[in-house]
């Protein structure tokens, strides 16, 4: 579905991600590991167009991606949920997840039911301002946002960051039943060991280049994975 070949990004003279290679299957769950720094944030925002790249080449159904912008990407069913939520906190719940939907024109009541039911304390409060919220329910509405534009692939970028561990429980069971509903997603992941669990296939990035690669539980028991990621 989704084909990265030898993808390099620079900022400045400083080369944030270095000739790197992978895959995102249709209806697979794939996931970046690595610590700060590593250049999986980077590799997310040049898939949306946000960043430019010095080379390689991004193809999604067999279509070169480079070149095209985030509404482009948006179009062809690609969407990401940013680091930090970034939602718009004085526009109410409701009002933010209608903004994911800017490039439809269709009527949107089947979408709002589901990220609904999938969310339900976003129904509860879809009126009250996105600012109001608390960190988990804010990461909530964010997916939510994403999912309005009715993605076939959704890219999140550390979607349990700062949250306490009984909502990372919430999210993960959240991100397993969108996949189950037909969404692929590309995740990136400091938490390691719920990524891994979660994951069909896993990358490990550090500095820039994929290191590890293998299945999600495969990784959870290679020694150097366990040394660097997960306390063992």
């Amino acid at each position: 579905m989704l084909k990265i070949e030898n993808l390099a990004v620079s900022y400045g003279g400083i080369e944030a991600v270095k000739d790197i290679s992978f895959e995102v299957p249709e209806g697979s769950i794939v996931t970046l590991i690595g610590a700060n720094g590593a250049g999986k944030s980077t590799t997310l925002r040049t898939i949306a167009g946000q960043v430019k790249a010095k080379a390689g080449s991004i193809t999604y159904n067999g279509e070169e991606l480079l070149g095209k912008n985030s509404a482009e990407i948006v179009k062809r069913g690609i969407t990401l949920v940013p680091e930090g939520r970034r939602v718009f906190p004085d526009l109410t719940v409701l009002e933010n997840m209608k903004i994911g939907a800017y490039l439809r024109r269709d009527d949107l009541t089947e979408d709002i039911n589901w990220c609904y039911e999938l969310f339900p304390r976003l129904k509860e409060r879809h009126w009250q301002q996105a600012g109001t919220l608390s960190g988990g329910e804010q990461q909530m509405l964010a997916v939510a946002r994403a999912l309005m534009s009715r993605p076939k692939l959704i890219m999140m970028d550390e979607p349990s960051l700062g949250l306490a561990p009984i909502i990372v429980k919430d999210i993960f069971d959240i991100i397993r039943e969108i996949n189950r509903r037909g969404v692929t997603i590309l995740l990136i992941e400091q938490n390691a060991n719920m990524a891994l669990h979660t994951a069909d296939m896993g990358y490990v990035l550090e500095t820039g280049s994929i290191i590890l690669s293998g299945p999600g539980r495969e990784l959870l028991e290679n020694p150097a994975v366990k040394a660097a990621y997960l306390g063992k």
